[in-house]
C-alpha cells in the first residue's frame, strides 16, 4: 500500500483507521530518519533517535509497532504518553463479577476491508493461542460464530420488522447516486439533512434506521462523512439487514486487541507513561518542527526536548474524551468542559494554522453525545429471554434497534464470556441510545438523567418483558451507563481544511493520528 493510499485511508475516520494512520506516519517519517541519520547526534542518549507518541490509543500503539518493524527504532527509544490511567483510547473493557462489567462502545470490524488492521495484527502474537497471530485468532473465532441478525428493527408493539427491503423510492435512489458522484470539494459544512431536505421520505426508510444505528450517524452529521462511509462500506448494502459482514473478536476489544499490542511492545522495551497529560507542544518559528513537549505527571511538570531526528506523533482528537460512568443507582455526569485531546489540538493549531481546526468537532456536545450501558447479570435468564425473542443465540445476532424508542435505543448480545473475568454464572450485554435529551417511552426521564436501573426498565418496556421485571431485577449485578459528550464528534459538519493531514505540509518531525484526519 503506497503513501497516497494510506493518507486516503487515514482521512476516512473510524477507530480502525488509527492503525492505518499509525502505519502511514511511521513509514513516512522513517524515510526522513534515514535521510538524517548521518548528521544525528544525541549526547548522553547513545546517538539513538527518540519517538514520542502522545496518546495511548490504537493509532499510537500501531505506530509504535511499525516504528519497530519498519523504522528500525529500538523499543526503549519509543515513548507512549497517555493522559488516562489505562491504554487503549476508545477501545476499552473493564470490570469484574461483583461490580459488573463495562464497555463504553463497540467497533465494527470487517474481514473484507481494513487491510492495514489485518496486516498489523497478523504480526502480533495471540495471548491465548500459542503460535498464532491475533488476526488468525479473530478470524477463526468469527468463522465459528457467524453473524446473521434476525431482529434488526423492532416496532413499539414488540414486532420484529421485515427489513429485507431498504424501502427506497426513486428520489432516494437518485439523491444517493448523485451524492456518490459529487466531488467532496462541493460538500463543505453540509449535513445529511441538507442533502435530503426535499426528501423527508429517506429518513423513514429501513435503510436509514439501520445505517444510522450501525454507525451512530445523525441527520445533522457531516455529509462528507456519510459519503465516505457509503463508499467505504459499499459491500454492506446487500447485507445491512443481517450485518453478516461484521467480524467479531473473541472477547471485548480491549482484551482482544489492546492487550496483545501492549504485550508485544513491552517485549521490545517500549516506555509507557500513563496518567501523564501533554499540556502543550512548542515548534520552531519557521517550520512545523516540534521542539519541546510539556508533560504534567503526578502533579509535576517536565519538558521533553526534541533533538534533531526525534519524532513527535500526536493524537489530535479522541471521541471518548470526557466520558463518565454511572451505576445502578446513579446517572453519569454530563461533563463537556476541557476535553483533553481537543484542548491540546487547539493549542498547537493556534500556533500552526495548517494543523486543522478542532472547533467544529468539539464545541457542540448537544449534537455529538450519546450514551451506552452495559448490563451484568447472575445467570442467563434475561439473555435466554432475548434469545427466544430475537431468534439469535448470543454472538450470532447484531444490533437490535427499537425504532420507535424516544432514545432510539439499541442492544447487542455478544458471545459469552465477553470478558475473561466472567465466570459461568455471569452474563453481560451492551446497548446505547442516540437521543439522550429525550424523555423515555416508559421511564419519563431524559436518558442522560437516568440511573442504570431506569435504563434497564426502559429496555424491558420495549421488549415487553414487564411481567418478568421482578425476577429479572433480582438477577442484576449492575447496569453501568456511560455518557460520552463527544463520541460523534468525528461526524460533525466541517470544511475540508478543518481536518489536518497526517503528516502536515512543511513538517520535519511532527505528525498526527486520530479519527479527525
Amino acid at each position: 500500500m503506497n503513501k497516497n493510499q494510506l493518507h486516503k485511508l487515514a482521512a476516512l475516520g473510524g477507530v480502525i483507521i488509527g492503525a492505518a494512520a499509525g502505519a502511514g506516519v511511521a513509514r513516512h517519517l522513517h524515510r526522513r530518519k534515514i535521510e538524517q541519520e548521518a548528521s544525528r547526534v544525541h549526547p548522553g542518549r547513545k546517538g539513538e533517535p527518540q519517538a514520542y507518541l502522545i496518546g495511548g490509543g490504537i493509532g499510537a500503539l500501531s505506530a509504535a509497532v511499525y516504528l519497530i518493524q519498519d523504522g528500525g527504532f529500538l523499543g526503549e527509544n519509543i515513548h507512549i504518553i497517555e493522559g488516562l490511567d489505562v491504554l487503549g483510547g476508545s477501545n476499552d473493557g473493564a470490570g469484574n463479577v461483583t461490580q459488573g462489567f463495562v464497555c463504553r462502545g463497540g467497533r465494527m470490524l470487517n474481514e473484507e476491508t481494513y487491510e492495514n488492521f489485518w496486516e498489523l495484527f497478523d504480526s502480533i502474537p495471540s495471548l491465548d493461542w500459542p503460535g498464532k497471530s491475533v488476526t488468525e485468532e479473530i478470524l477463526n473465532f468469527d468463522h465459528l460464530h457467524p453473524t446473521h441478525a434476525q431482529a434488526r428493527l423492532i416496532d413499539k408493539h414488540g414486532n420484529i420488522l421485515d427489513v429485507h427491503s431498504m424501502q427506497f423510492d426513486n428520489k432516494d435512489r437518485f439523491l444517493l447516486t448523485k451524492l456518490l458522484a459529487t466531488p467532496e470539494e462541493k460538500l463543505d459544512n453540509l449535513t445529511i439533512e441538507d442533502w435530503f431536505k426535499d426528501d423527508p421520505h429517506f429518513f423513514t426508510t429501513n435503510f436509514w434506521y439501520m445505517w444510522q444505528t450501525t454507525f451512530a450517524f445523525q441527520k445533522w452529521s457531516s455529509l462528507f462523512e456519510f459519503r465516505r462511509y457509503m463508499n467505504r462500506m459499499m459491500l454492506e448494502f446487500s447485507r445491512i439487514e443481517t450485518l453478516e459482514g461484521v467480524t467479531r473478536t473473541p472477547y471485548n476489544q480491549y482484551e482482544s486487541l489492546i492487550l496483545p499490542l501492549k504485550s508485544y511492545l513491552e517485549g521490545y522495551g517500549v516506555d509507557f507513561s500513563i496518567k501523564a497529560v501533554v499540556e502543550d507542544i512548542d515548534f520552531e518559528e519557521e517550520s512545523i518542527t516540534a521542539t519541546d513537549i510539556y508533560v504534567k505527571e503526578n502533579g509535576h511538570e517536565r519538558v521533553l526536548h526534541l533533538e534533531e531526528g526525534d519524532l513527535c506523533i500526536m493524537c489530535n482528537g479522541c471521541m471518548s474524551d470526557n466520558a463518565t460512568l454511572g451505576d445502578y443507582r446513579h446517572a453519569p455526569d454530563y461533563r463537556v468542559d476541557h476535553p483533553m485531546s481537543a484542548t491540546l489540538w487547539k493549542k498547537v493549531a493556534d500556533k500552526k494554522p495548517s494543523l486543522g481546526n478542532p472547533a467544529p468537532f468539539f464545541t457542540k456536545p448537544e449534537e455529538t453525545n450519546w450514551e451506552s450501558f452495559t448490563v451484568t447479570c447472575r445467570g442467563n435468564r434475561l439473555l435466554k429471554m432475548i434469545e427466544q425473542f430475537s431468534g439469535n443465540i448470543p454472538g450470532s445476532g447484531a444490533l437490535m434497534t427499537f425504532k420507535d424508542s424516544n432514545w432510539l435505543m439499541s442492544i447487542v448480545v455478544a458471545a459469552q464470556p465477553h470478558f475473561k473475568a466472567q465466570d459461568q454464572n455471569t452474563t453481560i450485554f451492551w446497548g446505547y441510545g442516540l437521543y439522550t435529551d429525550q424523555e423515555g417511552n416508559y421511564v419519563k426521564k431524559k436518558m442522560r438523567d437516568c440511573t442504570g436501573e431506569e435504563i434497564l426498565l426502559e429496555l424491558l418496556g420495549h421488549l415487553h418483558f414487564e411481567e418478568h421485571t421482578k425476577d429479572i431485577l433480582e438477577d442484576v449485578v449492575n447496569v453501568i451507563p456511560c455518557m460520552m459528550p463527544y463520541i460523534d464528534a468525528q461526524f460533525q459538519p466541517r470544511a475540508m481544511s478543518d481536518r489536518p493531514h497526517v503528516v502536515p505540509s512543511g513538517s520535519t518531525n511532527f505528525a498526527m493520528i486520530s479519527q479527525f484526519l
